[in-house]
């Protein structure tokens, strides 16, 4: 970012709470129950069976595995007198989602009934971008307060 001092740059990281190794013992727990179970089935005569449940762990490992791939991203928001930028970085990658000037750029937030904060944008002109869409409600009302600060800061920086 070439506009000048920066009064925030922040990097959001999604939470993955289960580990390499959890998810281990989790597939195989899984996959032990439906080798149970699919012997109890085959036993029976129910031969069909056993591929869906061969399916049944196929799904849940590519869904984890996708989890794991989007956990990898991280959204950077950075303010300067002159812009507020939002990138989405990954591990080959980073491409800008928002960039608008820091003078113009407006936060909105929506909140439920317990006053937790939901929903977080950026706005301009009738165009919006969520930010902090992985931090929990709590989390991102802090950084809601934070980033308004450092708007307001950088608005009025001087040169």
């Amino acid at each position: 970012m070439t506009h000048g001092a920066l009064y925030m740059d922040a990097e959001i990281k999604p939470n993955r709470s289960l580990s390499e190794r959890g998810f281990i013992i989790l597939i195989s727990v899984i996959t032990a129950a439906n080798v149970a179970s699919a012997a109890v089935f085959v036993r029976m005569g129910a031969h069909w069976v056993l591929p869906f449940l061969g399916i049944d762990v196929l799904a849940i490992v590519v869904a984890f595995i996708a989890s794991y791939r989007s956990g990898r991203i991280i959204e950077r928001i950075q303010v300067s007198p002159g812009a507020v930028r939002v990138t989405w970085e990954g591990p080959r990658d980073s491409r800008v989602v928002w960039e608008s000037p820091t003078a113009f750029t407006r936060i909105t937030v929506e909140k439920d009934e317990e006053d937790r904060v939901m929903a977080l944008h950026l706005a301009l002109s009738g165009r919006e971008t969520p930010v902090a869409a992985a931090l929990s409600p709590g989390e991102r009302g802090e950084f809601a307060k934070a980033l308004e600060d450092a708007i307001w800061r950088a608005r009025r920086h001087r040169d």
